[in-house]
């Protein structure tokens, strides 16, 4: 199991060796916060104070110790699910009442509408409408996510790989069920034959499986190097300010660390709908061209 709890060895030895050129230009600053955004920790930061959250006994489950204490950014992966159930029944209630929404319930119709002609229509055809609500709650959940990690004291939870594999084990479990329900379970299970002699099953068969997984292994690791590597990049340019040896620098550093941050805005959007698009996408490659076509 991956620990987040602590940076990785060689971001802390970058915080170390800047820690100490500071140090010796008669500076006492601690790098570690910077990092808050892309390691977990039990503490959670507000205007005035910090929270420390209390943590559950371990669960035994044979020999097995399982740690199911909440952290900064279960929190969070919990806070975006609230925000979105809370958002999505406000939203549907304004629309019974109103058939033209208006305010916040047409900024939800305007995600709905996009999502369904832009993502779910374009990859999977008629066939795949059916799945629209859970390609749209995908996107919206990692959008709320990714928004909440540029809110101050806040965590971007998808910058966790413990998160993003969650996400992408949820993706990869429904681009089978979907190829499944499109072909069949006999059809599902020849496909991994390629449709070659049965003399290079044996080389074509583990290809095909370790295919799948591949598909959910990207997803993971796409979502995960993006929401980090901004908060990466903002840490190196903060870091130049302690390594340079005249004040007058400093400004430069800080210029680019906030067009940065305003760039990670739209980094937080693309990455939602890069990872919505292509797990429509890996969803179509199951269901076969022009199933549904009569029915829409």
């Amino acid at each position: 199991m991956i620990d987040s709890l602590t940076p990785p060895d060689s971001l802390q030895t970058f915080l170390a060796d800047t820690s100490a050129v500071a140090a010796q230009h008669g500076e006492e600053f601690d790098f570690n916060h910077l990092l808050e955004h892309l390691y977990d920790s039990r503490t959670l930061e507000f205007p005035g104070g910090h929270w420390d959250i209390p943590a559950f006994p371990p669960v035994q489950i044979g020999g097995l110790s399982i740690d199911l204490s909440i952290t900064k950014h279960v929190f969070f992966l919990l806070l975006a699910a609230v925000l979105l159930t809370v958002g999505a029944v406000t939203a549907s209630r304004k629309i019974r009442k109103n058939p033209v929404p208006t305010g916040f319930a047409n900024l939800v119709e305007v995600f709905v509408v996009f999502i369904r002609d832009e993502i779910v229509l374009t990859t999977m055809g008629p066939a795949g409408l059916k799945y629209t609500p859970f390609i749209l709650t995908t996107f919206l959940y990692i959008l709320i996510m990714n928004l909440l990690g540029l809110v101050p004291f806040g965590a971007s939870a998808t910058g966790n790989i413990s998160v993003t594999a969650g996400l992408a084990l949820v993706a990869f479990i429904m681009i089978q069920v979907a190829a499944i329900r499109a072909q069949g379970l006999s059809h599902y299970l020849a496909h991994f034959t390629g449709g070659v002699a049965w003399w290079l099953w044996p080389i074509m068969i583990p290809i095909e499986i370790l295919g799948i997984f591949t598909k959910a292994f990207a997803l993971c690791m796409r979502l995960f190097a993006n929401m980090s590597g901004g908060h990466i990049v903002i840490l190196a340019l903060l870091g130049f300010i302690f390594l340079a040896k005249s004040i007058y620098f400093a400004p430069i550093p800080v210029v680019f660390v906030v067009a940065i941050n305003l760039l990670e805005v739209l980094v937080a959007f693309i990455q939602a709908y890069v990872f919505a698009m292509l797990t429509a996408l890996f969803m179509g490659l199951g269901i076969p061209q022009g199933e549904g076509e009569h029915g829409h």
